[in-house]
């Protein structure tokens, strides 16, 4: 989305004798959005400026979340903020950059801005002494002389205080070292994994928010009672919910459906994939997470994506149905069995793949998921879409993404420098209900998508 400008030429009574003028104001605001800070975010950019215009308007009020969201990041005017903490999320990112601005090219700028926390509209006021940095990083505000009292401190024997101070000294750096290597591997979690990082770095490198859309276990089970399935169209108009009263189900089973589409389901092992993704993230990296029946249309286009869970519970997927070789199915007329369908099998593969015991052991059970990472539809950014057969196998999808030894192995077989899309089918173990590491089956790779 791109924000208006409000006119360059801003009335006189904008302005006034006490403090900053709406010219100064909207300068400033400017500079920050055009600072390096903001330069791979448009988003947080269109934040800033839309947040900063509402502020400049005569007997501006505050800018609320709800307006927030449905302006600047495409959301329904009547969304629910209690399912969707985009803004919050992005409001932290955006007072860290501004912060960070003012920490830098903005050092000497006599004008600052803040957004206070607990609301968005921003706040300017003069630079004073006190804001005013001197050596070593503190302002005047932190250099005050030292008190009688520390004057008398300051008298003890030299003899006790040198050991005092090097002792206290040693700890600091033991706890500088250690807060240093806790914050590089927030920064950048692939620290060490090679393969795992040349992954990441080129799924993130488009500069665009990462949607994480959970599936929705709800829909997954009215398919289930009723026998039928639900395409994207129907789900995203919420037709099929119109046609329970319709179903050939008791009229008690009719209302135990319609009461389960009220609610929210998301498996635990969902919750462990979308844990395992989000750990690959850097701290600073504009990142939400939404459920299925909640996304839109526009943000799959505009934003890259991760689909938590196969079709049955993530519509979504349906989207990419054509491009994929490997599909999560489900044949409703053998009990709705899940499998995964293999579209063109090559040699020593098969054309389904089924959840099942391993043979000679009845602790072991072996259960299939795909990760496929493709191009959005507007090809401005990736999807990735990890779907198991059941939960676990999709958090092992997830998993298989920030293995170093899974990606190592499965960048040697493709013998590329670069990852290109590509499709895994991983083989997934459970041994006594312990999900163990996916084992890569077969792929596809699709370098003429880039």
């Amino acid at each position: 989305m791109t924000t208006s400008h409000p006119s360059s030429t801003l009335k006189p009574e904008d302005s006034t004798s006490i403090g900053p003028s709406a010219e100064e104001r909207w300068a400033l605001l400017q500079r920050i959005a055009s600072s390096e800070q903001f330069s791979r975010s448009a988003r947080l950019r269109d934040f800033l400026l839309y947040v900063g215009k509402q502020s400049l308007k005569p007997n501006a009020t505050e800018v609320h979340e709800q307006e927030i969201g449905a302006k600047v990041f495409g959301r329904p005017a009547d969304y629910d903020r209690s399912q969707d903490n985009i803004v919050r999320v992005n409001a932290t990112e955006l007072r860290r950059r501004i912060g960070a601005y003012f920490e830098t090219v903005g050092v000497h700028e006599p004008l600052l801005v803040e957004i206070p926390r607990g609301g968005y509209t921003p706040v300017f006021h003069y630079r004073t002494a006190a804001d005013t940095p001197i050596a070593g990083g503190e302002s005047l505000r932190e250099a005050q002389p030292p008190t009688a009292e520390q004057e008398s401190g300051s008298r003890r024997p030299a003899s006790l205080l040198w050991p005092a101070a090097t002792l206290i000294l040693a700890c600091v750096a033991l706890y500088l070292f250690q807060q240093n290597r806790a914050m590089q591997k927030v920064i950048e979690p692939w620290s060490g994994k090679p393969a795992v990082a040349a992954f990441w770095k080129q799924y993130l490198n488009t500069g665009l928010q990462t949607d994480i859309v959970m599936p929705d276990d709800a829909l997954s089970m009215y398919q289930d009672v009723t026998g039928s399935s639900v395409n994207l169209y129907d789900y995203v108009n919420r037709d099929f919910i119109r046609r329970i009263p319709m179903l050939p189900l008791s009229e008690d089973r009719k209302a135990d459906v319609n009461e389960l589409m009220n609610h929210n389901l998301v498996t635990f092992g969902a919750i462990r994939a979308a844990q395992q993704i989000q750990g690959q993230f850097p701290l600073n990296y504009a990142r939400s997470m939404v459920l299925t029946r909640l996304y839109t249309a526009d943000e799959i286009k505009r934003n890259n994506v991760i689909l938590v869970g196969g079709q049955k519970s993530n519509p979504w997927n349906q989207i990419f149905d054509k491009q994929l070789n490997f599909v999560v199915d489900y044949d409703y007329a053998s009990k709705r069995t899940g499998f995964i369908r293999n579209r063109t099998p090559k040699a020593n593969e098969q054309a389904t793949y089924v959840a099942n015991e391993v043979s000679g052991s009845t602790d072991t059970f072996a259960t299939y998921s795909v990760v496929a990472y493709l191009p959005n539809p507007s090809r401005t950014g990736h999807v990735l879409i990890l779907a198991g057969l059941d939960s676990d196998a999709t958090a092992a999808a997830a998993e298989f993404l920030s293995s170093e030894d899974s990606m190592a192995r499965f960048k040697s077989a493709m013998h590329a420098e670069e990852y290109p899309y590509f499709e895994v089918l991983l083989r997934v173990a459970r041994l006594n209900g312990t999900s163990l590491r996916g084992e890569l089956v077969a792929y596809r790779i699709y370098p003429n998508l880039h």
